[in-house]
C-alpha cells in the first residue's frame, strides 16, 4: 500500500458471485465495504474505503468507533 494508514477494524472479505468479484466489509462501520478482482485487491481497496469513511464521518461531526478486533458474529 502506498501512504495509507493501516487501520485495525475486523475486515469480513467472501467471494461474490453476484458481483463476480471479493467483497470486503468492515462490520464496525455502517455500511463500509469495498471490492476487488482479488483477495488482496479487496482488502486494500477495504483500508483505503475506511480511510474515507474516517474522513467523511470527522467532516460531518459524527462518532468514530473505535477498533474493537475479533467479533462475536463474525
Amino acid at each position: 500500500m502506498n501512504d495509507t494508514q493501516i487501520y485495525k477494524y475486523e475486515i469480513i472479505i467472501y467471494w461474490s458471485a453476484t458481483d463476480n468479484a471479493f467483497i470486503a466489509e468492515v462490520p464496525e462501520l455502517s455500511g463500509c465495504m469495498a471490492d476487488g478482482q482479488t483477495y488482496f485487491e479487496a482488502l486494500e481497496n477495504a483500508q483505503i474505503i475506511i480511510e474515507e469513511w474516517i474522513e467523511t464521518a470527522k467532516e460531518l461531526g459524527r462518532i468514530i468507533p473505535l477498533p474493537k478486533g475479533r467479533l462475536k458474529y463474525a
